[in-house]
């Protein structure tokens, strides 16, 4: 088995150098970004699990309106009550 020792220390000297080459005027949202992103990440996630909640209570059976179910049968209506009205003759014979 190789000697993992050799391995690390060359990989941790990489990264050293990497180290050196990142510019040290550039800013980076550091643990103060990092803890804003988390806060926020769980401030969604509750409200989400909220919303679902209240969403579940909702219930979205619609009661139809008896308005409009008035004016789309009262054009019918009037016509059935019409017919209904005027005999016809073969009613007229029927009952003579």
């Amino acid at each position: 088995m190789p000697d993992m020792s050799a391995s690390a220390s060359l990989a941790m000297t990489h990264l050293v150098s990497f180290a050196k080459e990142v510019d040290e005027d550039k800013v980076t949202p550091g643990v103060l970004g990092f803890i804003v992103f988390a806060a926020m990440a769980l401030a969604v996630w509750a409200l989400m699990k909220s919303m679902s909640r209240h969403m579940n209570r909702v219930d979205f059976t619609q009661v139809p309106d008896p308005k409009a179910e008035q004016r789309e049968q009262s054009p019918a209506d009037a016509d059935t009550k019409a017919a209904e009205a005027e005999p016809s003759s073969q009613g007229a014979k029927k009952q003579g």
